[in-house]
């Protein structure tokens, strides 16, 4: 099965996880004209909207989080608005503008209530050096409230690699590694280009190398999977991981770990 899902150009939903297609994630992608609405049920998991670009007003029981929305599109130098939304909780989001916004998830536990992720909240930070620099914005890192979520953005400049050199985090090892399954949402500025991906294990069971175009989706049930984009474009990427236990640690590719002492 391609672990590329591909986005559509029209409707209301960008791109959707087909439900069951990983344990423990689930993303949608959504695009809102003004004055359109999305109703949101957390049902038995937990959530993370993450707006990507516009603005919205976001209400549910016990909250009205009012005028978010500080980007007109994923590749300002800004970080978003968020929302976490524990287990049960429903809420409606409505486009004070054309907004994108995604919906990640993932299983919940109680004990933790709704709040607002303001980008002031958010960690930023430079990840690698030179052709392997890009720019990390930590949303529900694992030093935040959740049970299961962990949720980051990454923008990657023009020539770049990215999740490189290629690492993993599919074993239950602790604390040398973890489970966390994982998806990449992609967005491509100009909007007509695209980037490399590839997911792959050491024993080839997985190997999928994927051109991938705006809005699409890369799923990541195991292995490798590094990104690289071509001169001309920027990446922007959002991950959504969880697991049986909220803590990312990765290994590193032995054969390509030698460029991290250069």
């Amino acid at each position: 099965m391609s672990l590329l899902v591909k986005s559509s150009k029209r409707g209301q939903t960008m791109v959707a996880l087909e439900a069951g297609r990983l344990e423990y994630v689930g993303f949608a992608a959504y695009r809102l004209s003004l004055g359109e609405t999305l109703p949101v049920s957390a049902g038995d998991q937990e959530l993370c909207l993450v707006l990507l670009s516009g603005r919205v007003t976001i209400e549910g029981a016990g909250f009205s989080w009012q005028n978010l929305g500080d980007r007109q599109s994923v590749f300002e130098d800004k970080s978003p608005f968020a929302a976490y939304l524990p287990p049960g909780t429903d809420a409606q989001v409505t486009a004070l503008s054309d907004v994108q916004i995604a919906v990640c998830a993932a299983p919940g536990a109680q004990g933790f209530a709704p709040r607002l992720i303001r980008p002031e909240q958010c960690k930023r930070s430079v990840r690698g050096k030179g052709a392997n620099t890009r720019y990390v914005c930590d949303i529900l890192p694992d030093s935040e409230p959740a049970h299961s979520l962990l949720v980051v953005e990454v923008r990657t400049p023009s020539g770049h690699s990215s999740s490189y050199p290629p690492h993993k985090h599919d074993t239950d090892d602790l604390p040398h590694q973890s489970f966390l399954e994982e998806t990449y949402y992609h967005q491509v500025n100009p909007p007509q280009g695209f980037v490399f991906q590839r997911v792959y294990t050491d024993d080839r069971s997985i190997d999928q190398a994927m051109a991938v175009e705006n809005s699409d989706l890369v799923v990541v049930p195991k292995g490798y999977h590094p990104v690289s984009v071509p001169y001309g474009y920027e990446s922007y990427y959002l991950n959504v991981m969880a697991g049986p236990k909220r803590a990312w640690h990765f290994h590193n590719d032995p054969q390509h770990s030698w460029l991290l002492d250069l």
